[in-house]
């Protein structure tokens, strides 16, 4: 599983479906994104689990900026991050993506 994380509309899904040669059409069949909003799930690890089955998982990165006064949405932020460590820790190759550009934190792309 290749795992793509980085902050919101910094070109996640572009990148990845241009280096792996994949059609809107087949991409959408081998990839599912913004899985950091299923962070309220009560059990991460299932979570992870079942969503390491796909080819491509892509996330946005919640934790940068300014720490929500909400108890629920620092909550939400806290399930958001460790659901994307133990996506990375399920991942063969880890992505992280900023302003378009590509960093290889785990494993390599390979197609």
């Amino acid at each position: 599983m290749i795992f793509v994380t980085g902050p919101l509309f910094a070109g996640k899904k572009e990148y990845i479906r241009t280096a792996l040669g994949l059609t809107d059409e087949e991409f959408a069949a081998c990839a599912v994104w913004d899985v950091q909003e299923l962070a309220g799930a009560a059990d991460l690890s299932a979570l992870a689990d079942r969503l390491s089955q796909n080819r491509v998982v892509i996330a946005t990165e919640l934790g940068g900026g300014v720490i929500p006064t909400d108890a629920a949405e620092r909550a939400h932020r806290e399930a958001a991050g460790r659901l994307a460590c133990l996506l990375a820790e399920r991942a063969d190759t880890v992505i992280r993506v900023c302003c378009g550009l590509p960093q290889v934190l785990k494993g390599s792309l390979s197609c």
